[in-house]
């Protein structure tokens, strides 16, 4: 992908004020919607870490920390995170955190247990960057569900390809890259190296406008990249494990950094699952192709199985679609309704009422072929 296409990346929708918090991404349009708490009294802050019931929140003032019980719903995508944006009680001890602005986007997935409850990792990003690390197989799936995470936050996703070093010819890095793309059609995909700089000026130029996470495994050189990106050692760094290539946990906590070229970046903890919350957009983006192949078959409703006149099945037979990218998608949606009917008693109902209707279709037709009616 050509350098504009990165370049493009890069623009922000509101240009930042003269104001202390301009380097943490306080825009014309933030301050509209502060208004009425300034008439309270209160001062505006970025949320850069929370821990247990309080946070650290950068205002004008710098930096303070302050108590999050004002701000602590049931819901836990409510929860105040990092990049949001705050309104903190001027003085006092402790300060209180009274509120936060509407975010813009909001990257969420859903968490390991049993109570299929959606996590919030961070807000108000323009830009998803996920770090997969070439010192091991590519692992295209994965790649497919944070992109699908990404695009349903209301995020640019961004492909970075780390570690680039460790693959010396270029037309077998050049092969790679591509595979990528075809994984991630309309996202931009760079490979880079932190120990050698390649790729990293035109990473720096696209996090310098807006505010950046940074997502990916533990062991994909998220922590590494971060320190390329601040120009210092920032972040604890560990080497991956020689036998696998996976890290160790070195970031524990979700932290919202100033960079010195411009933008903003949350370095993220390694995500050992990668669970849809609610991405049925995301994931349709993701498989963009499949779904104009879909909007061509003759019925609506076509489940692309067995249906005749099903253009999905007959690029997958043309060899114009892999069929590595179908049972992706077929995986990722079947996983997405599951999670949402767990939340959606409506959704719920309607899954166990088509599954009784097709329980009693396959009764029916095997009925008929036994009495030779078929």
């Amino acid at each position: 992908m050509s350098f504009s296409s990165f370049s493009s990346l890069s623009s922000f929708p509101q240009a930042p004020l003269p104001h202390a918090l301009a380097a943490f991404g306080w825009d014309t349009a933030w301050e509209a919607e502060f208004t009425p708490y300034v008439e309270q009294g209160l001062v505006p802050g970025r949320v850069v870490r929370v821990d247990r019931g309080q946070c650290d929140v950068m205002t004008p003032d710098g930096a303070v920390r302050a108590d999050t019980a004002f701000v602590t719903p049931h819901d836990p995508l409510r929860v105040i995170c990092t990049g949001d944006w705050a309104a903190v009680e001027p003085a006092g001890n402790p300060r209180y955190v009274k509120a936060y602005l509407p975010r813009r986007t909001a990257f969420v997935r859903s968490t390991s247990s049993q109570r299929s409850e959606g996590q919030i990792l961070a807000a108000n990003v323009d830009h998803a960057i996920i770090a997969v690390s070439l010192a091991v197989e590519l692992d295209l799936g994965r790649i497919e569900r944070f992109l699908a995470l990404a695009w349903e936050s209301g995020a640019q996703p961004l492909v970075v390809l780390t570690k680039a070093d460790l693959v010396p010819d270029p037309a077998t890095l050049a092969h790679l890259v591509q595979d990528v793309e075809n994984t991630a059609p309309g996202v931009p995909v760079l490979a880079v190296s932190s120990r050698t700089g390649d790729g990293t000026d035109v990473l720096a130029a696209v996090v310098a406008g807006g505010t950046s996470v940074l997502l990916g495994i533990s062991g994909a050189g998220k922590s590494t990249l971060a320190n390329t990106l601040l120009g210092t050692d920032a972040m604890e760094v560990q080497e991956a494990r020689e036998v696998d290539g996976k890290g160790r946990h070195t970031t524990t906590t979700r932290n919202l950094l100033a960079l010195p070229g411009g933008g903003v970046l949350i370095d993220t903890p390694g995500l050992r699952g990668v669970g849809l919350w609610d991405a049925e957009v995301g994931v349709g983006q993701v498989f963009a192709e499949i779904e104009e192949y879909a909007a061509q078959c003759r019925f609506h409703d076509c489940a692309h199985a067995a249906e005749p006149g099903c253009a999905v099945l007959a690029a997958l037979a043309s060899g114009e679609l892999a069929e590595r990218r179908l049972e992706s998608y077929r995986k990722l949606l079947r996983e997405n309704q599951r999670i949402v009917a767990k939340t959606d008693a409506r959704l719920r109902s309607e899954i166990r009422r088509d599954w009784r209707l097709k329980s009693a279709e396959g009764r029916a037709n095997y009925a008929a072929k036994r009495t030779g009616r078929a």
